[in-house]
This record gives structure tokens, C-alpha cells and sequence, in this order.
């Protein structure tokens, strides 16, 4: 490995969204159509990766590991369908857990929020 490469650093909350690793990305808060719907949360989780590993000429089928937080683990189902629309059958393996945000939205806003570790082939 040559050299790390950190981009949509977020200097306010001390993170960077994307770290290049070797063959690896490390995608940090995904999140999106906060507000909405669960499934739309998923659907907007997922686009935002999408859109973050589209700047590194990756997609979600080189995906291989995500943790999955939800504020309420009984919509794992619907977090699911989701996938399976979006993935296509080429599954990372995932963890999935609860947990209660602290985000700028408000206590009952965000319910959807997606780390995720891809390979470059």
C-alpha cells in the first residue's frame, strides 16, 4: 500500500466519508431521504454509497461488508426488500444493529445509516 487516500472529509464532525486503503474503500454515514419512509431511508442510504463509490469507478457490487444501524431492528425486513432489489443477489455480508442517532434532523428523522467496506478488483 503506497498511500491512504481521505476525501469527502467533513471538517466539522471530524470524519472522512471515503478512506482508500490498498485494495479497499471504507465508506463512513451513509444516509439519505432523511424524513422519509424507512424503505426510502434505505433507498437513499444506498444512493448516497452509490453515488460516493462511483467517485472512486467502484458500484455496490463491489461491496463485500456493511453495518447496517436502524433505529428500530423490526424493519430489518424492510431493509431487506430493499436489497434485494438493489443488489441483485450479490450480497456483502452485514451486520445490522439498533441504535439511537444524534443527528441534526431531530430524534425522528434519521432511522437509516449504512458503513460499508468495498473492493477494488
Amino acid at each position: 500500500m503506497n498511500r491512504i487516500i481521505r476525501t469527502d472529509v467533513n471538517e466539522e464532525c471530524a470524519y472522512s466519508g471515503i478512506v482508500e486503503a490498498g485494495d479497499y474503500v471504507f465508506l463512513s454515514f451513509c444516509v439519505g431521504n432523511v424524513g422519509g419512509t424507512v424503505e426510502e431511508q434505505v433507498h437513499g442510504a444506498l444512493d448516497d454509497m452509490e453515488r460516493r463509490l462511483k467517485k472512486v469507478n467502484l458500484s455496490l457490487h463491489n461491496v463485500v461488508k456493511m453495518d447496517v444501524l436502524l433505529k428500530d431492528v423490526w424493519n430489518i425486513p424492510v431493509m431487506e426488500k430493499v436489497f434485494k432489489e438493489r443488489f441483485e443477489g450479490i450480497y456483502p455480508a452485514r451486520k445490522t444493529i439498533q441504535t439511537a442517532f444524534a443527528h441534526s434532523g431531530g430524534p425522528d428523522e434519521l432511522h437509516v445509516q449504512i458503513d460499508a467496506i468495498a473492493y477494488k478488483e
